[in-house]
């Protein structure tokens, strides 16, 4: 089993086609769950798996005890997404929105839960009723660009990280999805335009650079985007990334091919 850091990255990584794209990646990196339902209580968000394992049993507990407690069901959920338990995230989920129906978190981390399992339509149905049109959510646009992405429908992808842009303009999870795709449709120089963009805010975490670092190594300038991959770091994540970029890039030397594949971080739903 590879360190944790490495596995983020790497189990954000599928094979693609440029016109096609995944998404749902190990989203246990950021506080994206729409609204404060049931976190009360969670001082900060777990970071390593055995915070994750103890959050996972707080909250399972506290879910069984009331399956009806929305906040219980959203944090016992990201607990198990947390732990790739996916399906089970979602079983829960699906009860919690039986027993509240109107409850817009609920909805929204439902959403991101079903994209985890690729059932990109359902999810797009729970987000948008996860806000309304006169009251946007920008990580609820964010969530559905993201389904998008995997969908292959890049350009409304786009129109939502863009709408979501106009919200919290400068938000780098956004731009970062954004900037993915764009790579996804070859766009490589505003990929990378979009991800320093991203990479320079104060609140971009590693992923961020982690996502510039492979559209640099796709553009050629491979010694700068293992720099990148090294950047904050420490020495053993940062070996463990540069590898592993090392690994896509070689495995995607020839991508410009008609027909070639290559390997892109999913954009993310958030958590």
């Amino acid at each position: 089993m590879p360190p944790r850091a490495l596995r983020r990255i790497a189990s954000t990584a599928v094979a693609l086609a440029l016109a096609l794209a995944a998404a749902g990646c190990n989203t246990t990196n950021g506080p994206e769950t729409t609204g404060s339902v049931g976190l009360s209580g969670m001082a900060s968000a777990p970071r390593t798996d055995a915070e994750w394992r103890t959050s996972l049993d707080t909250w399972g507990q506290r879910y069984r005890e009331n399956p009806a407690d929305a906040g219980a069901a959203i944090a016992y959920a990201r607990a198990l997404r947390a732990t790739e338990q996916y399906s089970q995230a979602v079983a829960v989920l699906e009860q919690a929105t039986m027993r509240n129906p109107k409850s817009m978190p609920l909805l929204g981390a439902y959403g991101r839960a079903l994209a985890d399992t690729g059932q990109y339509a359902q999810a797009l149905e729970a987000l948008d009723k996860a806000h309304t049109p006169d009251n946007p959510d920008w990580r609820i646009l964010n969530a559905e660009g993201a389904v998008l992405d995997q969908m292959g429908r890049h350009v409304e992808a786009q129109r939502h990280y863009e709408a979501a842009l106009k919200i919290v303009p400068g938000e780098p999870s956004i731009l970062s999805n954004l900037g993915l795709s764009y790579a996804l449709t070859k766009r490589l120089k505003q990929a990378e335009a979009t991800l320093r963009q991203a990479s320079q805010n104060p609140n971009a975490g590693s992923k961020v650079r982690q996502n510039l670092a492979l559209v640099v190594g796709l553009e050629g300038r491979f010694d700068e985007a293992e720099r990148i991959a090294r950047a904050d770091l420490p020495q053993a994540e940062a070996d463990a990334n540069a590898a592993y970029l090392r690994q896509m890039l070689a495995q995607q030397k020839d991508w410009k091919k008609p027909g070639r594949q290559i390997r892109i971080p999913r954009p993310d739903a958030g958590t």
